[in-house]
């Protein structure tokens, strides 16, 4: 039997739009068999005496003017985690006004004398590749001497109990490496249309469970916190022995977990929130700084990826919108057009699942979760570009600065 032309439309874009379904009902599936035996960060509990070890937080801070000031103030609110603890602000080099501002919220604080200093990380060395916040970090190892080091990003915002919580935790598991999952906080427009799809697929695609099984090869953490035994940080080589590596959490997590250190990698959305970028400038330019090197620099697996999350999440969209507009171009078809209608509302009622579980397990509201589909075709540019730059070196920055 011939198929005309309007049917063969009609027939790839019921085909786009049902793919689309079986692809977001995988992910929802996925999740939530994930998120259901993730581990999560132990509750404050019941007062305890105060460990005796001693731990030092530090943010790396390159033009942290927007965030510093709060994250600064944040921390010296925290209780106390241990009975000798400090926070070391180290400044990158900022052309901004970031060291003064994070003394200026240390002094509002009334913190005791040698709770708070600022670091002066000075110029990178000329000779030597050094690559975003590896350069302050390893500044920070050289001037600490506590038995555990937190590092944070600028970015974090942390509860009262975050700090003795993740310590008690990690000093009750053994842990060298305790990592946590934070909350995403989203502040600009292009952020509620691309961090609910980005925190998803890294939810689906680095298993919390599998990363904490010492029997498997998987290794994550989250760069934002970041909580090393001192000891096993130094054996590693810490960030200095990565001065060069673009995505240095999953390179230390390797690292630890490889060494035969112990790697615990926790769900902390109740703990801390993580608000990445302040425009759609900044996110393009973080992700597509690591989305490429994140799918294990497969050129592959990078193209299919963003492919899979435009179909997914743009998909639905795109196929209600043609379906309407067929209806008044070609009404002889119309049983295909409301087919296709009813498949893509489908698709778009399986996002708003999406967002509502994503509700229900951290907390983010569904604000904006009908641009998803533009956050697809965001996603869809990333991937591309984040090869194009990451293989030429051509526009591959971070903060404005080269990575190349």
């Amino acid at each position: 039997m011939d198929v005309s032309f309007p049917d063969l439309i009609a027939l790839l874009l019921l085909a786009t739009a049902a793919a689309a379904c079986l692809g977001l009902v995988i992910l929802l599936l996925g999740l939530q068999r994930v998120f259901a035996v993730a581990p999560r960060l132990n509750p404050d509990g019941v007062e305890a005496p105060l460990s005796t070890t001693s731990l030092t937080v530090v943010i790396p801070a390159y033009n942290e003017a927007r965030n510093i000031g709060d994250c600064v103030a944040h921390v010296l609110a925290s209780k106390p985690p241990c009975a000798t603890w400090s926070l070391l602000v180290v400044d990158d080099d900022s052309s901004d006004a970031t060291p003064s501002l994070a003394a200026a919220a240390a002094e509002a604080c009334s913190i005791p004398p040698g709770r708070f200093s600022v670091l002066q990380a000075g110029p990178r060395p000329v000779d030597q590749r050094w690559v975003g916040k590896n350069w302050a970090c390893s500044r920070a190892a050289d001037h600490i001497t506590t038995e555990w080091v937190l590092f944070i990003d600028a970015d974090v915002r942390l509860q009262a109990a975050t700090l003795r919580r993740a310590l008690r935790q990690a000093e009750a598991d053994q842990a060298d490496l305790l990592s946590l999952a934070p909350r995403l906080a989203c502040s600009c427009l292009a952020e509620w249309m691309v961090q609910p799809i980005m925190a998803s697929l890294l939810g689906l695609g680095f298993p919390i469970q599998a990363a904490n099984n010492p029997a498997s090869e998987v290794a994550f953490a989250a760069g934002p916190f970041m909580l090393f035994r001192r000891s096993a940080y130094d054996r590693i080589g810490g960030h200095r022995g990565l001065a060069g590596e673009v995505v240095e959490d999953l390179a230390l997590a390797r690292l630890i977990k490889g060494g035969g250190y112990r790697l615990r990698y926790l769900l902390g959305l109740d703990a801390l929130d993580l608000q990445m970028y302040a425009d759609l400038a900044s996110l393009w330019e973080g992700w597509s700084k690591n989305w490429f090197l994140g799918l294990d620099a497969d050129v592959a697996k990078a193209l299919g990826a963003a492919a899979v999350v435009v179909l997914m999440f743009s998909g639905p969209w795109l196929c209600a919108g043609s379906a309407l507009v067929l209806l008044g171009l070609l009404p002889d078809q119309s049983h295909w057009w409301l087919w296709l209608l009813a498949v893509a509302a489908v698709g778009v009622a399986l996002q708003l699942a999406l967002r509502l579980w994503t509700r229900r397990e951290f907390a983010v509201p569904l604000s904006h979760w009908w641009l998803m589909g533009l956050g697809g075709l965001l996603v869809g540019g990333i991937g591309p570009t984040s090869v194009i730059r990451s293989l030429t070196g051509v526009g591959w920055t971070w903060k404005g600065r080269s990575l190349a």
